[in-house]
């Protein structure tokens, strides 16, 4: 016998069976449901009114929601996409809704998308990140493109360029590789949507953030693609070199090659390798700016027809553009020895085309603060050998020929003895010293190395009757 008493058998006895019997609300409805007289054509009648108003409000509710979401004023209650949704509105594509761009086209990607989307939620409740960049998953798709714009134009709005769309398109090239500034003016290269500033971004601001030069193609793209593709390399093929760098993953991979260089080394051992690796990537740095510089160099001896290879794609600026007009100034007989002179009198005109930084895919980071302060001078630009001789060593357009031995500079051993008839007056000096300088170059300085490293006291030691210009 239990101590509480008799166990009563659960089978047998009729109280447990009642209590087993009782049911919930769910069951009371299905029982309900199933006493219903489905013969009767008013109560199949009721159950079609009772399902089709249940299928509009969810899928009426559905459809809500996904317009909802998908209009550019959901977009803008984030404040973190204020940058982003700011440079929209201020853009040509602000009668577009952002879905048209940002989602491929069809439901299921619409679906797949929102879906993928609860992560951003996530970011946004949780902690946003530092700065917005489009990943290579979410990067802009043709397909989106293709739905406004035709495949089948061969030469830009502006009418200046003559690309063949459809032939980049069907290579498999994506639109944002060349168009990647369009809508939001590259900001995250440029860095100005970073956490501390958002909150710059407003519709006065924007028309100055949103700068011409961003938001049209980069012609150093252009020329970074097609010489990668004259070296067998087709870039595109990798996602990430359609979008702009995350620069948290960056950070993240800095860091770990910095704890893996590290290892368990002791402090002196550590100290010594800390140099050692610091040397060796100053040569490493040393070394690729050389390289850059020479690969520049021979891009533009391509460009203006100096130097011809044998290559899929030509680099030479008729190929692309419909409007190249070389000025009455350049067709006379010896300008390429001669337009020093013309070059000094208006060299900020000369700079409008020769101008190498022009032709550099990446994106310089900017401070968005001075871009809001500076303000637009226009500075009249006065005859000045000086800016002359920086632009001729720093300019790879200028330094491409001038760093090549002048054809008047006949044999060295004779132009040795028979130079100082060159440089009698103070303005034969000054075009001297567009190549060299007159005294040994101080390291460190801040004075653009010149084309040649030979100087004028390394011979004239005990110096010179007349003033030398400098």
């Amino acid at each position: 016998m239990a101590i509480w008493g008799k166990k009563k058998n659960r089978e047998t006895d009729p109280e447990s069976r009642e209590k087993r019997k009782k049911t919930g609300p769910i069951r009371k409805l299905r029982q309900k449901f199933r006493a219903i007289d489905w013969k009767n054509p008013v109560n199949r009648w009721k159950l079609l009114f009772v399902s089709l108003v249940g299928c509009i409000v969810i899928f009426g509710g559905g459809y809500g929601v996904l317009s909802f979401t998908n209009s550019p004023s959901f977009c803008s209650s984030c404040h973190e996409m204020q940058p982003e949704y700011t440079s929209y509105t201020a853009s040509a594509h602000n009668q577009i809704s952002c879905v048209q761009c940002h989602i491929k086209p069809g439901t299921v990607n619409m679906l797949t998308h929102k879906m993928k989307s609860l992560k951003e939620v996530y970011y946004h409740v949780t902690g946003v990140p530092t700065q917005i960049v489009q990943t290579e998953e979410e990067a802009v798709s043709s397909q989106n493109c293709l739905q406004c714009h035709s495949k089948n134009r061969l030469v830009t709005a502006s009418g200046d360029l003559k690309v063949n769309h459809k032939g980049h398109i069907e290579e498999g090239i994506p639109c944002i590789t060349c168009h990647s500034g369009v809508v939001h003016a590259k900001m995250a290269s440029r860095g100005i949507n970073t956490e501390d500033v958002r909150g710059d971004w407003t519709q006065a601001s924007a028309e100055k953030l949103m700068e011409e030069k961003y938001l049209r193609p980069n012609m150093g793209t252009c020329i970074n693609c097609h010489d990668q593709v004259n070296n067998g390399v087709k870039p595109w093929k990798e996602a990430s070199y359609n979008v702009p760098l995350n620069p948290e993953e960056v950070e993240k991979k800095l860091e770990e090659n910095k704890n893996a260089s590290s290892g368990e080394a002791t402090t002196a051992t550590a100290t010594t390798e800390t140099v050692k690796t610091e040397t060796a990537s100053n040569e490493t740095e040393a070394a690729t700016l050389t390289e850059h510089d020479q690969k520049t160099q021979d891009i533009i001896l391509q460009a203006i027809g100096k130097q011809q290879k044998d290559v899929k794609l030509s680099m030479a600026c008729e190929t692309c553009h419909k409007k190249v007009k070389v000025p009455k100034s350049h067709k006379v007989e010896g300008w390429n020895g001669n337009h020093g002179k013309t070059a000094i009198q208006q060299v900020d005109k000369c700079v409008n085309c020769h101008q190498d930084s022009k032709w550099v895919r990446e994106i310089p980071k900017e401070d968005i603060i001075s871009l809001l302060k500076m303000k637009e001078t226009k500075t009249k630009y006065e005859p000045n050998l000086n800016v002359v001789k920086e632009q001729a060593r720093i300019n790879k357009f200028c330094s491409a020929c001038h760093s090549d031995r002048p054809s008047g500079h006949s044999e060295s051993n004779q132009w040795l003895t028979g130079h100082a008839k060159k440089a009698l007056t103070a303005e034969q000096k000054s075009e001297c010293f567009v190549c060299h300088d007159n005294q040994k170059p101080v390291a460190g300085s801040t004075t653009p190395k010149a084309a040649t490293d030979v100087y004028c006291q390394y011979c004239h030691r005990t110096g010179f009757k007349s003033a030398v210009n400098n």
